[in-house]
């Protein structure tokens, strides 16, 4: 389960309003048809920590139904180890695969700190962890040390890991350091889009993607290239992609990209993001149309 493409979908939310459920869906129905390894539900992209408890187990169970048994990922993160627990629980009686988890803070952690989240919430679990490393968010930096000492922990079977070196081979360096710090069963997965072909090149075993729950096709011929021994392939599918890398970059990240995107396809209404998150502006709005059509990535 933990390794080709996890597709990660918006949950659209139209400004304080609720979750809009059939959208979201339609969404899950669309990368399921297309074939994707896994699906990623409440992640960053998710918008996971701007929603209640009822709503993201309402997510969950929306993600599991529409999933049409492809495995669904649920993230859990929240401030507080009772509400992560809380994630957990809904997510597993939603029926999801497996979980992911950052370790969300408003006060600074210590390395105890999160290796203590972790184990409390592994030993209330029946279903595979993925450990979600993303500094840019939690600010929260794993050392080696940390990650292999999670990894020994029951339930850990996949750890996302940010953006690799842009140098080919210190990348694949870095992938074959981190498999020497973990068992065998935990695979390691590469996010950051833009460093998708770099990480799936240099041995990562999955690519956690955020474009892949708007865009599946090409994100699965990324993931497929590489994963046939490909690597020129992969990288000429990313270098085609460039144009929303660019964007990623342009707009300080990838969530109100893709939601502009998946309001300019139909997949959802024009203002599908919690507030106080403001959506792109009309100017915004109609460059990334114009990317979307010399892409010709339609639905």
């Amino acid at each position: 389960m933990f390794t080709g493409l996890s597709a990660f979908p918006l949950t659209p939310v139209p400004g304080n309003g609720n979750v809009d459920e059939k959208a979201f869906a339609a969404l899950v129905d669309r990368l399921a048809a297309a074939g994707v390894d896994s699906i990623g539900a409440l992640g960053s992209t998710g918008s996971y920590a701007y929603l209640t408890r009822q709503e993201r187990a309402r997510v969950a169970r929306i993600a599991v139904e529409h999933g049409a048994g492809v495995p669904v990922i649920v993230g859990i993160g929240a401030l507080r180890t009772r509400q992560v627990l809380e994630a957990a629980e809904d997510a597993q009686n939603a029926g999801a695969a497996g979980v992911l988890l950052a370790p969300v803070s408003y006060q600074p952690l210590t390395d105890d700190d999160v290796f203590g989240l972790f184990e409390e919430v592994t030993a209330n679990l029946s279903i595979p962890l993925v450990i979600y490393d993303n500094p840019r968010t939690t600010h929260f930096t794993f050392t080696d040390e940390l990650y292999a000492r999670l990894a020994r922990l029951p339930q850990v079977a996949s750890v996302k890991i940010p953006a690799l070196p842009t140098d080919p081979e210190q990348a694949r360096a870095r992938v074959e350091q981190l498999r020497r710090l973990l068992p065998d069963t935990v695979t390691v997965g590469i996010s950051g889009d833009a460093a998708a072909a770099r990480g799936l090149n240099a041995g990562c075993d999955t690519w956690y993607s955020v474009i892949g729950g708007t865009f599946p096709e090409p994100a699965l011929a990324l993931t497929r290239a590489a994963q046939a021994g490909r690597p020129e392939q992969a990288l000429e599918e990313s270098q085609r992609l460039q144009p929303l890398w660019d964007l990623f970059t342009r707009h300080g990240g990838s969530l109100r990209v893709v939601a502009a995107a998946a309001a300019q396809l139909g997949l959802t209404a024009h203002h599908n993001l919690p507030l106080p998150l403001r959506g792109l502006d009309a100017e915004e709005r109609a460059h990334v149309a114009t990317v979307i059509e010399q892409l010709q990535l339609h639905t």
